[in-house]
């Protein structure tokens, strides 16, 4: 059977290493007899591997010690909400910096529960002729008091990332979900940095929260006990049953990076494979992208074929020489692949034949 390459943006592809195993560990993990699902999560064996997940989560991106690392339910959208809730009790205001479809939907949620008096928000993207750019604002230069500021690093609609550090006399609170252990980032820049799993880590439904000392020291606002990050960081994220099965799967895809050399590798790669792709949509009229260059994705390409009457086409050719969930977004349409760290060289490399291929038979 021919390879199949999977560019589904989330949940996405796994390392075919650590799906191996966990194959053929599923029903006889660590020599128990039983599943890492079926023990219970206060057994000696899994809170070694919890230990074991967060100590090479802090070598891979070399996390201070006051930072605080929590294994959260909701996935990303879920922490939309729990950082409202827990830093902006006593009518406290935040500037969200707008740059796509999950930055803009992490303001409704901020709004739905504090209000638009207490939430600002700007938008970062200017478009000119057709091209879409990232304008970073002069935080500085605001006169206002906020919590935090948020943004989001990389969007997966619409395949723009921010490369640049955000200078902000206010805490940075960032959505990692797309690029979290893709590049090295410089955890000190932020107050709080929080990831759904679906992306790098392992599949949906877990959430990763990386939370310095002074933020768990803001006022609050009521809410559940499993959302509240100071009552996670007091019971090691098990103030409840976690997402057992999950967690260990992340503590596989992190051992997994660890073995490629680590995020200083792994990013080598990403880019050279981001090169390859943007370097063939490019130099070929056949296909387009709308971002500069600048503040292109690394784990997100997205581009549009010039005639667009030959979407469904590409999507099915492509479905047929093993290369799936290539369809963009339903808002933006197009064509997306999603090419985090699992996705080997050689998947970028069989699209970019493929591509090359269809246009060929396709140009007049």
């Amino acid at each position: 059977m021919s390879a199949i390459y999977n560019f589904c943006a989330g949940p996405a592809m796994l390392p075919q290493a650590v799906m191996q195993k966990a194959q053929q560990e599923l029903i006889d993990w660590n020599g128990l007899g039983v599943s890492v699902m079926e023990i219970s999560h206060r057994s000696k064996e899994f809170i070694a591997l919890t230990q074991h997940a967060e100590k090479t989560l802090r070598a891979l991106m070399d996390i201070p010690e006051n930072y605080h690392v929590l294994f959260m339910h909701g996935g990303g959208r879920g922490q939309f909400t729990n950082v409202v809730n827990n830093f902006l009790g006593d009518n406290g205001k935040a500037l969200y910096l707008v740059n796509g479809q999950w930055s803009t939907a992490a303001v409704k949620e901020a709004v739905k529960l504090v209000g638009d008096d207490n939430i600002d928000q700007m938008n970062i993207v200017e478009n000119c002729d057709g091209v879409n750019q990232v304008v970073l604002p002069e935080l500085n230069a605001i006169d206002k008091d906020y919590r935090y500021v948020h943004f989001c690093a990389n969007e997966t609609v619409d395949g723009i990332e921010i490369f640049e550090s955000l200078e902000s006399p206010w805490p940075v609170v960032v959505d990692l979900s797309s690029t979290i252990m893709s590049r090295q980032i410089d955890v000190s820049k932020y107050g709080l940095i929080y990831a759904g799993a679906q992306k790098n880590i392992g599949p949906s439904g877990l959430s990763i929260v990386i939370v310095r000392d002074d933020m768990l020291k803001l006022p609050s606002l009521a809410q559940s006990s499993i959302m509240d990050y100071s009552v996670a960081q007091a019971n090691d994220s098990m103030f409840n049953t976690p997402p057992t099965f999950a967690w260990y799967l992340a503590a596989e895809v992190f051992d997994w990076l660890t073995a490629q050399g680590g995020v200083t590798e792994i990013e080598k790669i990403n880019k050279q494979k981001a090169d390859l792709l943007y370097q063939c949509i490019d130099s070929n009229p056949f296909y387009k992208n709308g971002v500069k260059a600048e503040n292109r994705s690394r784990m997100n390409v997205t581009f549009q074929l010039t005639d667009n009457s030959l979407d469904s086409e590409f999507l099915k050719q492509a479905e047929q020489a093993g290369l799936v969930a290539l369809k963009g977004h339903r808002i933006v349409g197009g064509m997306r692949a999603s090419i985090y760290n699992a996705m080997p060289l050689s998947g970028v490399q069989a699209l970019v034949n493929f591509m090359e291929t269809f246009a060929k038979q396709h140009s007049a």
